[in-house]
């Protein structure tokens, strides 16, 4: 082949694969906004009108729990394991009370559906569907991927409850685009790590559990052909490096789930999202932690929702636990034990509400406030934070704004009594994944 063959031979493959990928980013934009205006409506259906009932509804079964576990002839606090093993199965918050002392959860892992409290509450995930048993680790392929992995699993059109055959660490070559309702469910494999490379994309769906993994050392993705269901694939955009990003969806359930060095957000819950509970998680060397509402224009995220329960925010985090725009945030029985510049901030009239916490802030005197705002000349006296029952420790400060909210008119009572933030470190003692062995309690 001659100079000037080889020459034109090149420039039509050049021509013909950015044809095809105009084309293809077209057929992509199109598909997406179709899956936005359906998301949206289903968000909207998703929205609770009377968040106060959410709230009091977390924090009565907890203070039932917390007491009758306390109790010194408590039945709950003890279950003996077989009679091969001694030993006590201790829960103290009312998620893992649902299940964790149960020696047949292996047999039964669909019990964990019935037990998401918060603005999750009535997450399913695959509940009614088959398990899906995840046996190899590789992501080769993104187009066509290889039965057997997770991007294969969740990819399906069915319910899922996905498991995993042995310990195994997954490096995600691109974003792991997720379908709705399935439930991923590290336990038993008790080392289940995605780890090195791109995060979890959850994205105009619905009904995702993600419970019992590590998350950690998350990079962006260059983008790329990605399925994200059977009938689809597209070109898609560089990631963010989130390990989770929740993007126009409802009904999500993160549980015991720890994160930690990820090149962007832990968590990020965008686009008019809700319905999500974030519980028994583990936070760690991290900077910022968590993003709820990542626009000052989305006004669909007035409707967010968000419950974040029994976690810990440990060593070496420095801010965004969470930062929030507009929307209703309630955070209770959490542990804020360290933090470089704040712990909760907000800015579009949020209404925050800070119940049961425990903050023990850093040694600097200049960031002993546990709060921050966006525009503090303006933003301290707009939105709603509120602190009630918290355990401010060492100068920490909760500065409030906002009118009372503790009368709530329409059910003519108080908010209802909590488990206080002193006792947040028992309530969060086995936040992260857990050992979950065969015919023993968890």
């Amino acid at each position: 082949m001659d100079n000037q063959s080889l020459i034109y031979l090149i420039c039509s493959i050049t021509f013909v694969a950015t044809t095809l990928a105009h084309n293809n980013t077209w057929e992509s934009d199109s598909y997406w906004q179709l899956r936005a205006q359906g998301a949206r409506k289903r968000n909207m259906e998703a929205y609770n009108h009377n968040p106060f009932n959410v709230t009091n509804h977390i924090n009565h079964h907890a203070r039932m729990i917390f007491e009758d576990v306390m109790g010194l002839n408590s039945t709950r606090r003890k279950m003996m394991l077989s009679k091969k093993h001694i030993g006590l199965c201790t829960f103290y918050n009312p998620i893992d009370a649902c299940w964790r002392c149960r020696p047949n959860w292996a047999q039964n892992r669909k019990r964990l559906a019935k037990c998401a409290l918060g603005f999750g509450k009535g997450t399913i995930g695959g509940m009614v569907g088959r398990g899906y048993v995840v046996t190899d680790p590789s992501d080769d392929d993104l187009v066509n991927p290889k039965p057997g992995t997770l991007r294969h699993a969740v990819i399906q059109p069915e319910p899922l409850w996905i498991i995993f055959s042995k310990p195994m660490t997954i490096r995600l070559s691109q974003e792991l685009i997720m379908t709705s309702h399935k439930t991923i469910d590290g336990r038993g494999a008790n080392h289940v790590v995605i780890e090195g490379g791109a995060g979890i994309t959850i994205q105009y769906v619905e009904n995702i559990i993600i419970h019992g993994i590590k998350i950690r050392n998350i990079v962006p993705g260059s983008g790329g052909l990605i399925r994200d269901s059977i009938d689809h694939f597209g070109l898609r955009t560089e990631s963010d490096g989130d390990a989770i990003s929740i993007f126009g969806s409802h009904h999500i359930w993160i549980d015991h789930v720890s994160f930690s060095r990820c090149a962007d957000g832990l968590i990020d819950v965008v686009e008019g999202s809700t319905a999500i509970t974030i519980s028994n998680c583990h936070m760690t060397d991290h900077d910022k932690v968590f993003l709820f509402g990542a626009s000052n224009d989305q006004s669909d995220d007035r409707k967010m929702q968000v419950t974040v329960a029994y976690t810990h925010f440990g060593r070496g985090l420095v801010q965004r636990m969470p930062r929030c725009r507009y929307g209703f945030f309630h955070l209770v029985n959490n542990d804020y034990t360290h933090w470089v510049m704040y712990a909760i901030g907000g800015s579009q009239n949020p209404t925050i509400i800070s119940q049961g916490n425990r903050f023990l802030p850093p040694p600097d005197p200049r960031v002993k406030e546990v709060t921050h705002r966006e525009q503090p000349e303006s933003a301290w006296d707009s939105g709603t934070w509120k602190s009630y029952q918290d355990y401010l420790l060492d100068g920490a400060t909760f500065t409030e704004s906002g009118n009372s909210i503790w009368y709530h008119p329409q059910e003519d009572q108080l908010i209802n009594p909590i488990v206080h933030g002193r006792f947040a470190p028992q309530l969060t003692q086995f936040s992260g994944p857990l050992k979950c062995i065969t015919n023993l309690p968890c």
